[in-house]
């Protein structure tokens, strides 16, 4: 079975990190316009860089949940089934990865990579930036900033994103809130496809009354849940 999960803010939120639109998220606290966008960090550099070093020294702070490792678990066993995890996330952290997962799909950019301006280059980046950071490749300061996608900004990997739905027997969406696009709208391409569409997540998201099955309930207890009965057979 070749099996699409699609992950947002959810599957993380047990590991400490906010999520974005629930009570008391993000963006309940924080303007995205006046941070994350390119011309909120064109006003103001000071301002999102301080926004987003508090975020990544939180990543960093953060440890993997049962969700994460289960997902890993489930990533590492479908090739001896003939099957795939093809694992794509809209969170920029990277605790996939650190329980396990060796192939993960980053459609909103990482936030332990920095990226220059001028020239481009990518690194991966655990300390603060500033405006006075310089880029490792081309030596130029003022233009470092986090290698993430802004709002006004196209999503990363949407070829093989987009190849990877069509090739699945099923997608699964995870602790996502269905408000985001393009990655709310994988739902219905996957029910245009006639691929059985399944969501976990802590409540009903947007798209909820799309999918053909649901678990609701913390990500540390459904998505293994989930991955045992993948495992066993069971689905």
């Amino acid at each position: 079975m070749n099996i699409f999960v699609l992950t947002g803010a959810g599957v993380s939120a047990e590991s400490g990190l906010g999520t974005f639109r629930d009570p008391g998220g993000l963006w309940r606290r924080f303007d995205p316009a006046r941070l994350a966008s390119p011309e909120a960090f064109a006003a103001d550099p000071d301002e999102v860089h301080a926004f987003y070093n508090l975020r990544r020294r939180g990543v960093c702070e953060a440890a993997p949940n049962a969700a994460h490792r289960a997902l890993a678990r489930l990533q590492a066993a479908l090739p001896a089934q003939g099957g795939r995890l093809f694992l794509c996330t809209q969170n920029v952290d990277d605790l996939h990865e650190r329980a396990g997962a060796t192939e993960v799909v980053h459609m909103h950019g990482e936030i332990l990579r920095a990226r220059c301006g001028s020239c481009g280059a990518s690194a991966p980046w655990r300390s603060d930036l500033t405006v006075a950071t310089a880029c490792p490749a081309c030596g130029r300061a003022g233009g470092m900033r986090p290698d993430v996608v802004w709002f006004g900004e196209v999503p990363l990997h949407l070829d093989p994103i987009e190849a990877a739905l069509a090739a699945a027997d099923r997608f699964v969406a995870i602790g996502t809130s269905g408000a985001v696009y393009p990655a709310a709208g994988f739902v219905a391409a996957a029910r245009r496809r006639g691929i059985p569409t399944h969501e976990i997540n802590l409540a009903p998201s947007d798209t909820a009354h799309i999918f053909d099955t649901a678990a609701y309930g913390p990500a540390t207890a459904a998505v293994p849940a989930f991955v045992g009965a993948v495992l066993a057979g069971r689905i």
